[in-house]
């Protein structure tokens, strides 16, 4: 599933290419038809995302948009390609430049046109987002210390923490060598405030590259250069190699549904 900080990416991108002008709208599978019509033809205001969320506001109306396991949103400049398979939704118009672009939704697990209040309710359900201007870690860890659920799953919580999912889950815990089965209320607010301020750098950098690198030059195979795939995380995939930093078999198990990864050396209870 998409983390924060590939929605804020394609927010970025899609209020480059569209708004402050009319897009025209479609949906080449028939399932946001409806919507599609509605919208066709209006101005884009902005786009912006929050968490794993994506809001594109047409004046009062605007279209909410949750990606899954398995959505995807992509755009490109020039014509189109052609419609096939299950486009849920299209986008085209002009460009800044007069250039003719496009963005084609297909699998979301969410496309829908809500009202300003609706839009309002799923805001205030979800915790605190690291990459959002002026957010207030300690509102997630006002929910985290007054837990017994372990932290590796109170960290997929998108009511305690908007963004966060697998990949920074287990290398935020790994990088401040916490147990994914420390109970929330073991983790104090100092600690937090470390963690905080690092998962702000992390998904910051995540935004810049466009990818997630949370390793260190000096647990790189090469210290210098480009970050190779195999070198970009600690735990995150590395199911039974070596730990970057003591050696210790990386370990997996199923938390909250999703595949855990840790180090039981660095990480112990």
């Amino acid at each position: 599933m998409p983390e924060g900080h590939t929605l804020y990416r394609l927010a970025r991108e899609q209020s480059e290419l569209f708004a402050g002008r009319p897009v025209r709208l479609s949906s080449p599978q028939g399932r946001f038809a409806a919507g599609a019509a509605l919208l066709d033809g209006r101005v884009l205001d902005e786009v912006f995302s929050y968490g794993k969320h994506l809001f594109a506001g047409f004046g009062a109306d605007t279209v909410h948009v949750h990606l899954g396991l398995y959505g995807t949103f992509i755009s490109g400049a020039g014509a189109p390609p052609p419609a096939r398979g299950a486009l849920r939704m299209r986008w085209q118009g002009e460009g800044p430049d007069g250039t003719g672009v496009w963005a084609d939704l297909r699998g979301p697990t969410a496309c829908e046109v809500l009202p300003a209040p609706e839009v309002d309710r799923i805001l205030a359900r979800l915790g605190p987002d690291p990459l959002r201007p002026r957010a207030d870690g300690t509102r997630a860890h006002r929910r985290i210390a007054g837990s017994r659920t372990p932290v590796g799953a109170l960290l997929m919580d998108q009511s305690v923490l908007a963004g966060v999912g697998n990949v920074y889950r287990a290398e935020l815990l790994f990088r401040h060598r916490i147990s994914p089965f420390r109970p929330g209320r073991d983790v104090d607010a100092e600690l937090w405030a470390r963690m905080w301020t690092d998962l702000v750098t992390l998904m910051r950098s995540g935004v810049r590259m466009g990818r997630i690198v949370t390793t260190r030059p000096d647990d790189r195979s090469r210290r210098r250069g480009a970050v190779q795939r195999d070198d970009a995380h600690y735990v995150y995939r590395r199911t039974g190699l070596p730990c970057r930093v003591c050696g210790t078999e990386i370990r997996t198990q199923v938390m909250v549904g999703r595949n855990l990864y840790w180090c039981p050396a660095c990480q112990a209870v």
